[in-house]
């Protein structure tokens, strides 16, 4: 036990010694790779530093472009209500900054893991060349290792440059009514990866970025409902056009929470004529996702309008001609209209005649 006692401490004084004596040669590159973990420290500190004031510069700058866009901003001879402005006001700026806060929070840590990733993988070459270590088939290694996971992983790869695009540009954010093709939805969450939107039937879409081809964003700065009013060929054009301007402009004045115009109404006129009604197209701009709204509620009182002025709506008529209705009085079959509703003599009743109904067309 005494002799083993004194192999383990003559091991571990030569240990030692070798250790001390490989410090004392190598003192220099030691240093010289303590100074290079340290400034490895202190520039990712600033970097990093820099990268948050950066991200947080360009994300307020966007949003400022957004407050100050002459689009976004009713005309001065709006009717406005202060007090709603007032009410509306805080839930807008909250919005707006929950989507700054999610932007600047996505954009910032994908360059921060960025740049911390590079600036210690180099610190850490320094550190080895400096200690006498052959980097070479590091670097080799690395590079093929580099090579296969950008192979492997070039679907992800595409979908994180993709978002990092997305974002940079500001093409969509929480709560902005998109469509990306195959879903349509409001968004829910943006991540660097994928898109979460919930469509009108509450399904959730996931969607990854670089799957998206186009995106179609209809609740950006402001939106427009176009409706398309039918009114029937006999009707005073010059009348239905006062009166849908009318209750355009009455709904412009409302100033409905949830629906509001910011433009006055614009009147395009006639459109088209179709096969049993002139259209009108009447055009309203409105706050960024409340078009739909706005439509209901120019319909609904369109309608209250049009029976107050006695304009008639068009709806799709039918005329059923039936061969062999009756006969002459000389034997001869005769042909006779019959509206769409009505009862044709002989059909259904157990007395009369049957119906062909390869006779019939209409």
């Amino acid at each position: 036990m005494v002799a083993s006692g004194v192999s383990a401490l003559a091991t571990t004084g030569s240990l030692f010694n070798s250790i001390s004596t490989w410090i004392a040669d190598n003192i220099g590159p030691l240093i010289t790779s303590v100074i290079i973990i340290v400034a490895a420290v202190v520039l990712n500190f600033v970097v990093r530093r820099g990268i948050r004031r950066f991200v947080e510069r360009f994300v307020r700058a966007q949003e400022l472009r957004r407050e100050c866009a002459p689009d976004q901003e009713p005309p001065a001879n709006a009717p406005s209500s202060s007090d709603q402005q007032a009410a509306e006001r805080p839930h807008a700026l909250d919005i707006t900054a929950q989507r700054s806060g999610q932007r600047a929070q996505t954009l910032g840590s994908l360059l921060l893991y960025a740049t911390t990733i590079t600036i210690f993988v180099i610190a850490t070459l320094m550190v080895l060349a400096e200690l006498g270590v052959n980097i070479g088939p590091l670097l080799a290694g690395a590079g093929v290792v580099g090579f296969a996971l950008g192979f492997g992983a070039q679907s992800l790869v595409k979908d994180f440059l993709s978002g990092a695009f997305m974002l940079m540009e500001d093409q969509y954010g929480v709560g902005d009514v998109i469509d990306v093709g195959e879903a349509t939805g409001t968004v829910e969450r943006v991540t660097l990866r994928v898109t979460t939107l919930r469509d009108l039937n509450g399904t959730v879409w996931y969607v990854p970025n670089g799957e998206v081809r186009r995106v179609g964003n209809k609740s950006k700065l402001w939106s427009r409902i176009v409706l398309d009013v039918e009114v029937a060929y006999d009707t005073d054009i010059s009348q239905a056009s006062d009166v849908i301007k009318g209750v355009a402009d009455v709904e412009w004045k409302a100033q409905t929470p949830g629906a509001t115009i910011i433009e006055e109404p614009e009147l395009w006129g006639v459109e088209q004529f179709g096969p049993s009604a002139i259209v009108l197209r009447l055009a309203v701009k409105t706050r960024p996702g409340e078009q739909w709204f706005v439509g209901r509620a120019l319909r609904a009182r369109l309608k209250d309008a049009f029976d107050e002025a006695g304009i008639v709506i068009p709806f799709p008529q039918q005329t059923v001609w039936l061969q062999g209705a009756g006969e002459s009085p000389g034997g001869e079959r005769e042909s006779a209209p019959a509206e769409e509703g009505q009862r044709i003599p002989g059909e259904g009743r157990p007395d009369g005649p049957p119906a062909d109904d390869s006779e019939r067309r209409s």
